[in-house]
């Protein structure tokens, strides 16, 4: 393994198993959906570039610490691939758009979005 993947990881490793249980956000339809669950349950969306190594290393670290399992319901959404949702998220939500980025949605609304480096799963424990 070469000393780039170590620090940034792989996309080999990018592909294990998560122990997040995701929802793939890939549908605009899925928007009404968050912000109709948002009203029982806070729903997380964690907005992904498969190709930057930042964001990659921003999931790893969040999903490495995890512990909201039941607490709320978390959406994956791989931007490259869906970028109409990402750009529906950023007007329908009012933030401005970033990647990675980490939104919590609670009656419907987005109550904390936070990006980069500053994701971080116990700061979302502060809001539930």
């Amino acid at each position: 393994m070469s000393l780039f993947n170590k620090i940034f990881g792989s996309a080999e490793e990018e592909n294990k198993e998560s122990k997040i249980r995701w929802i793939l956000l890939t549908d605009l339809g899925h928007l009404k959906e968050i912000t109709e669950e948002s009203n029982n349950l806070p729903v997380v969306i964690f907005k992904h570039s498969t190709r930057c190594s930042v964001s990659r290393m921003a999931l790893r670290h969040f999903e490495n610490e995890f512990d909201l399992d039941g607490k709320i319901t978390p959406y994956f959404l791989d931007l490259l691939n869906h970028r109409d949702v990402s750009n529906e998220i950023a007007t329908k939500f009012e933030v401005v758009h970033q990647s990675p980025q980490l939104l919590l949605i609670s009656s419907g609304k987005c109550i904390y979005n936070t990006s980069h480096s500053d994701i971080d799963a116990a700061t979302i424990k502060e809001y539930l």
